[in-house]
């Protein structure tokens, strides 16, 4: 659903309209960017022959959803943006505080005159702006081809530029064969006629294919729940006078709706495009999938070491989990950051600030939960101090909520209620670290970044996500520290 433009409020129109401003002013600092890239190359006398290939990764996006958002985690997490508090960020969109995405009839507008927008496979979704440069062999400047093509035959162009054949086998082993088209022949020959005749496209469940001149699509409404595909009504479009995909054909020419149908399960079967996939965001985000370290019960991570990406770490999600440090602190004054995972949009950490022991969930940016201890840390070596999530509910549907305790030792010395996102805390710059953060989950940080943790000695982390009550988290680290 879009929001037609004269049903929105003068401040809605203000909010929506900075949206729109910060993805124009995003763009011409990207073009200023790629122009210093090409002067220095100029200036260095590599530009003659530098084969260039700029191209966008889809069409414009409606993952903004209708308001827009200032937090696109909160989609991932299936969490609704609420304009009221994104209004009240208005000055701040486009700045480190903010991960905003305009509403998604900007990305209907920016799409025109095609329509729909990334994921559905209409031209708005799929048809991308690809500029070559290559001055040394290309002739023509600032001229267009109309022939049809595709990111894949990014690749065999490349190839075939530089006169390399794709090995067959790579240290014995057989390589998948690259489908793909080179471009190369309409460099120079605006009128040559176009190499290739067929691509498929799948996404989410969403399919089209194209065949000279003729495109079938098919929408798959996200979430209609598996085993609906038989369902989905075909649409048909004669591309080549219809570029636009605006006059449906399927019901004047059903036996050629067919032919594009029984076309696309041939080249999706060709191309392991199988099984169809039509699960929501958080329902892939939460899908176990390949990791080198294989999932366990308890981890172990080590201070003055790399950042774990999120999708290699201990995956907490909708379960119990204990959180514990064990570290030397000879006298008072120890503090920063002991464990951090995530970030401003969506995170979690434990620290130490003013000689309390301090546990914060971020939850999507939106609500910082803090828990502080009521005594201070205690002085000594090896000691223990931990944060435990109890889950006892789901308030809604995958989001946890239960009772976060903080421990010295086995004494509990703090406790709250708080929730859990449901999916990953981002898609980047939430490497789980020790001993310091890349992000600022929370402003609460003491000291400046990277929050490093000063006046005692961090030895470890461990982390537990057995399920298990708490009993005794010092032997319990203790005999993890044993085995390791």
């Amino acid at each position: 659903m879009t929001r037609p433009w004269e049903s929105l409020t003068a401040e809605e129109k203000r909010l929506f309209s900075r949206m729109a401003e910060v993805y124009a002013g995003f763009l011409s600092h990207l073009d200023h960017e790629i122009g210093r890239l090409l002067d220095y190359l100029e200036e260095t006398e590599q530009l003659e022959n530098t084969l260039i290939v700029l191209v966008s990764d889809n069409g414009a996006s409606g993952e903004g959803g209708p308001n827009g958002s200032v937090n696109e985690n909160k989609f991932f997490n299936g969490v609704p943006d609420d304009v009221e508090a994104n209004l009240a960020l208005l000055d701040d969109l486009g700045s480190p505080k903010t991960y905003n995405h305009y509403p998604n009839g900007w990305a209907m507008a920016f799409n025109t005159p095609f329509k729909m927008w990334k994921r559905y496979e209409f031209a708005g979704g799929t048809s991308d702006p690809c500029i070559i440069s290559w001055p040394k062999t290309i002739t023509a400047t600032g001229e267009v081809r109309d022939q049809y093509h595709h990111a894949i035959d990014i690749v065999p162009t490349i190839l075939d530029c530089l006169g390399v054949e794709s090995p067959e086998t790579i240290k014995g082993h057989v390589q998948s064969a690259i489908d793909g088209i080179s471009m190369r022949y309409s460099f120079n020959d605006a009128d040559a006629p176009g190499r290739r005749k067929t691509q498929f496209y799948s996404m989410l469940g969403s399919r089209a294919v194209w065949h000279e001149g003729w495109k079938a699509v098919s929408t798959h409404p996200t979430i209609s729940g598996w085993s609906h595909f038989n369902d989905d009504t075909w649409e048909l479009y004669n591309v080549e006078v219809d570029r636009a995909e605006l006059r449906d054909l399927a019901a004047e020419q059903p036996d050629k709706v067919r032919e594009l149908i029984n076309l696309w399960f041939a080249e999706a079967g060709a191309n392991q495009a199988f099984p169809l996939d039509d699960r929501s965001p958080v329902e892939i985000l939460n899908t176990p999938r390949p990791q080198l370290t294989r999932p366990r019960d308890r981890y172990l991570y080590y201070p003055d070491t790399a950042g774990i990406p999120e999708t290699q770490a201990v995956n907490i999600r909708n379960r119990n989990y204990i959180v514990g440090a064990v570290l030397d602190i000879p006298t008072p004054g120890a503090g920063g950051v002991l464990f951090a995972q995530g970030s401003h949009f969506g995170g979690h950490t434990l620290y130490v600030k003013d000689d309390r022991l301090h546990y914060v969930y971020n939850f999507v940016g939106m609500l910082e939960q803090r828990i502080v201890a009521e005594e201070d840390i205690p002085v000594g070596e090896n000691l223990i101090v931990s944060a435990s999530f109890e889950k006892d509910g789901e308030d809604p549907p995958g989001v946890s909520t239960g009772i976060l305790s903080l421990f010295h030792g086995d004494r509990k010395v703090a406790e709250g209620r708080i929730k859990t996102q449901p999916a990953a805390f981002g898609l980047s710059g939430t490497d789980l670290t020790v001993g310091r953060a890349i992000s600022n989950i929370t402003d609460d940080f003491p000291g400046r970044r990277p929050w490093s943790f000063t006046g005692g000695t961090l030895k470890a982390i461990a982390v537990d996500v057995s399920g298990e009550p708490y009993v005794d988290l010092e032997r319990a680290a203790a005999a993890m520290i044993a085995r390791e």
